[in-house]
């Protein structure tokens, strides 16, 4: 039974590919990564042939030479492979760890004598069944790398957190807490009382909470280069530090990675969520002593 192979890049009259006249096709779906043993992805191909676009047709017995010649080029992680509905494939991946090499077409598969260019004139069936190899290869590759850029993200991202991250993040969060809390008894009668012990503690706890909010932001500037290292990954960053296994670090405050090396002036046009902690603290701590000040001038007990 003859099975339709339609490429994602439509041929010409000569056989050679025109990208021009093809219209961009939907991204690839992944798929779910497989954590079953390997298994010999020629034993899943169907028994009618596959459909990848709407231009060669291939038999359901060129299929299987086409994977037979492709096997020895597979991705060492690659558990599965099937048609996909409409064009292209669906893979399955054991996990990758982020580690690995980033996956690559081999270069000896350019000199395979079986799977090397054959002009269509030299011989059509040939021709045709290394077009659809090169095409399902190339696919399967790019599927493999979306697989590995998520999982070297989630790598690169654990590494950095694992490194007492979280504990700094504690500590900027305890410091605050003590600093609203010094803030806010200003405001009570009891206050009145004690004014300069009381500015005198609010002051502390002012100096506290920045020095927590700059030893947060060495580590947040790591994170944040981090993400922009991996801007092109499907993964987004609050999937990405998910999956390192910080969903807390979601609420986390981290800057864009420019903004760390703006120095210590930024514009108002930074609302404080996007500016390093110790700018946003530093923000917090001028409307602080303006409003002491204010107050201070008000009652008459500063000139």
């Amino acid at each position: 039974m003859t099975g339709i192979i339609p490429l994602r890049v439509p041929l010409d009259a000569s056989g050679l590919p025109r990208k021009e006249l093809a219209a961009p096709p939907p991204k690839p779906e992944r798929t779910r990564r497989a954590s079953q043993p390997p298994c010999t992805p020629l034993h899943h191909q169907g028994d009618n042939g596959m459909t990848l676009g709407t231009t060669i047709s291939v038999t359901a017995d060129e299929q299987r030479e086409i994977f037979a010649r492709l096997q020895p080029y597979l991705p060492q992680n690659l558990r599965r492979v099937e048609p996909r509905s409409g064009w292209g494939v669906r893979c399955e991946f054991a996990a990758y760890i982020g580690r690995e090499q980033r996956p690559a077409i081999p270069k000896s598969f350019y000199d395979d004598p079986k799977l090397r260019y054959v002009a269509q004139a030299a011989d059509p069936t040939e021709h045709r069944l290394r077009v659809v190899a090169n095409s399902i290869l190339t696919e399967v590759y790019e599927l493999a790398v979306a697989e590995w850029r998520d999982a070297a993200y989630v790598a690169d991202l654990r590494a950095v957190i694992s490194q007492g991250v979280p504990e700094r993040w504690e500590a900027y969060e305890r410091k605050l807490a003590a600093l609203e809390s010094a803030y806010d008894y200003l405001r009570t009668p009891n206050a009145a009382k004690e004014w300069p012990s009381a500015v005198s503690r609010l002051v502390d706890a002012q100096e506290r909470t920045m020095s927590a909010a700059r030893a947060f932001d060495e580590c947040a500037c790591e994170i944040a280069q981090t993400h922009s290292r991996h801007l092109y990954a499907d993964l987004s960053r609050n999937a990405a530090l998910a999956k390192a296994g910080y969903p807390e670090a979601s609420k986390w405050h981290i800057a864009d990675a420019d903004h760390y090396d703006s120095g210590p002036h930024f514009s108002d046009l930074f609302s404080d969520l996007n500016v390093p902690l110790a700018e946003s603290v530093r923000r917090l701590i001028e409307r602080q002593d303006a409003h002491l000040t204010k107050v201070g001038r008000l009652s008459g007990t500063t000139a």
